[in-house]
């Protein structure tokens, strides 16, 4: 199976949501991440058929399926929001795409439904009606109805960011396994880095209605190829700090190291380092120093973020192990490894330099 977007633009309200999107989609989970407006949703409902785009094309298995109302694409769609009959059991819920499916064999509806309810851990509620489940058991039944009837492309347009943490981490699970070797193309959309990743899925990396990257989350993660990529892939939110290329050293608010590959005298950098690199004791000789004053901890119960702010009023956020107090007004000085940077074009946010792979300043 394989899904195309070929120059898929979208217009709304005068602004464009979409712009230009070319992707190759095969069989399988590919998950689609990136943060709120980022256009992840329109996408999806492009791809389903609930929106005709403004130009280019949507190919299913070779097909153009573009002017193809919804009724009549092979497509499925679980929303983040717990949608069933709430006058049918979990059973009928389930069994309601199989009824309307008139290619679908009847004799098999019964052994399709109860396979699919055990997958999705469901299959001792299917008497009860949705009002009798609890939220992950409603979302269950939705998941579960869309993968009742097979499909060309399924489509989960965040279906656990409604859930609470324990539940999510659950669903990833199963829904990873599940889909790993599914002869649909599922389209799994997320706004958090961290379910991506998880995932290890092929992964589409979605901003501001453009794609920034398509491939290994797991690559991307750790060499992103612009600092808009590794910002969406940061949860917490990267470091920014400015720098400048001088005499072969790499300047930052009165720290430097050395710049590596080629230099460019006069360059101005952006450096992007993430919390859990940040930290208040010295690990070693080379590591940047950046005297601060304590401004906020703030206490998960398993690791504390210390909001700090720098001498020159911009702010830096450490996340410690544990739970540690600090009194707000405190100073301190936060430090950094240069081996944990990643160093970003000023101008147009290309990367330049991580601590896996050398600089050309001259680029």
């Amino acid at each position: 199976m394989a899904l195309v977007l070929d120059g898929v633009r979208v217009r709304q309200r005068g602004e464009t949501w979409l712009h230009d999107i070319h992707l190759e989609l095969s069989s399988g989970m590919t998950t689609l991440v990136g943060p709120m407006a980022a256009g992840k949703t329109t996408l999806m409902r492009v791809v389903g058929g609930l929106l005709p785009p403004d130009a280019g094309r949507v190919v299913v298995n070779g097909k153009d399926v573009t002017a193809i109302s919804v009724r009549k694409r092979s497509v499925a769609f679980v929303y983040q929001q717990f949608i069933n009959y709430p006058s049918l059991s979990v059973y009928e819920n389930i069994a309601s795409p199989l009824r309307l499916a008139r290619s679908f064999p009847k004799k098999d509806m019964d052994r399709r439904v109860r396979e699919v309810a055990e997958i999705m851990g469901i299959g001792d509620l299917l008497d009860r009606r949705p009002a009798e489940l609890s939220g992950g058991q409603q979302q269950r039944t939705a998941i579960a109805r869309a993968l009742a009837r097979p499909v060309d492309v399924l489509l989960l347009d965040e279906p656990l960011a409604n859930l609470d943490f324990k539940l999510r981490e659950q669903l990833r699970g199963d829904l990873k396994d599940m889909f790993r070797d599914s002869p649909s193309v599922v389209l799994y959309s997320t706004a958090d880095p961290a379910e991506a990743l998880t995932f290890a899925s092929p992964t589409v990396v979605l901003g501001e209605g453009r794609v920034l990257d398509v491939g290994d989350v797991a690559d991307m993660y750790a060499q992103p190829p612009t600092l808009a990529v590794a910002a969406t892939l940061s949860d917490p939110p990267l470091n920014l700090l400015p720098g400048v290329v001088r005499d072969g050293r790499i300047e930052c608010l009165g720290s430097s190291f050395p710049a590596p590959g080629a230099h460019a005298s006069g360059r101005n950098v952006v450096l992007a380092v993430r919390p859990h690199q940040v930290t208040i004791e010295r690990s070693g000789s080379d590591v940047l120093e950046f005297p601060a004053e304590i401004r906020l901890a703030e206490v998960t119960g398993s690791e504390t973020f210390l909001h700090l702010m720098l001498a020159d009023g911009r702010h830096l956020v450490a996340q410690l192990a544990g739970t540690q107090l600090f009194t707000p007004g405190e100073r301190t000085v936060a430090y950094v490894d240069p081996a944990h940077i990643f160093v970003f074009d000023d101008a147009g946010g290309r990367l330049l330099a991580t601590s896996a792979a050398e600089v050309d300043l001259h680029g």
